[in-house]
């Protein structure tokens, strides 16, 4: 049996049971993964409750001030962060420079940058941002999968933050937020 197999084993009896609800901040390559898919699948248990004509309602408080923003935009959210994580890992692990939090954005601005991650993605319909938050998803945790616990927890990888935590900024604390704004926005349409 594969180690993937396995892993996704141990998350599910974890959650199944109660074992894993509020986790504490990962500092660690296991935690970490167990952190991300933890995550993501209880946010998957609220998405697919979601109609596509619901998803696309701008019913939901936005990730600038002031705005709105529909299930598709926050899809479009997660995954542009998450692209963004494969892009930094790329960047460095070829030596190349990289603008963090990405070209053209400073840390000041992510409500720009939220705005661009729902332009980038307005033409997927609903069930098309699931599949490319899942491929996101999977390929961040190859990614963790290929690093040692040294890469990810032992070794400032930008300022004084671990690739670690950069990825768990971005992922898994990200899913547990969208997981609340939805069941936020399920009961206010109640």
């Amino acid at each position: 049996m594969s180690n993937w197999i396995l892993f996704n084993i141990l998350v599910f009896f974890l959650f199944h049971f109660n074992i894993l609800t509020r986790m504490a901040v990962p500092v660690s390559k296991h935690e970490l993964q167990i952190a991300i898919q933890t995550n993501y699948n209880t946010l998957l248990k609220e998405i697919i409750s979601i109609s596509s004509d619901s998803a696309m309602q701008k019913e939901l408080e936005g990730h600038s001030k002031g705005t709105m923003m529909s299930i598709n935009n926050l899809l479009a959210y997660l995954i542009g962060w998450g692209e963004l994580v494969l892009k930094w890992n790329r960047k460095k692990d070829n030596n190349e420079p990289v603008d963090f939090p990405d070209t053209g954005y400073k840390w000041n601005e992510l409500g720009k940058l939220a705005m661009k991650f729902y332009k980038d993605y307005e033409q997927d319909d609903f069930m098309t941002l699931q599949e490319k938050l899942d491929k996101t998803v999977r390929e961040i945790l190859t990614v963790i999968d290929k690093k040692s616990n040294n890469e990810l927890y032992e070794t400032t990888w930008y300022e004084k933050w671990t690739m670690g935590r950069m990825i768990q900024f971005n992922t898994a604390s990200p899913y547990n937020n969208a997981r609340g704004r939805i069941r936020k926005w399920k009961k206010q349409k109640e």
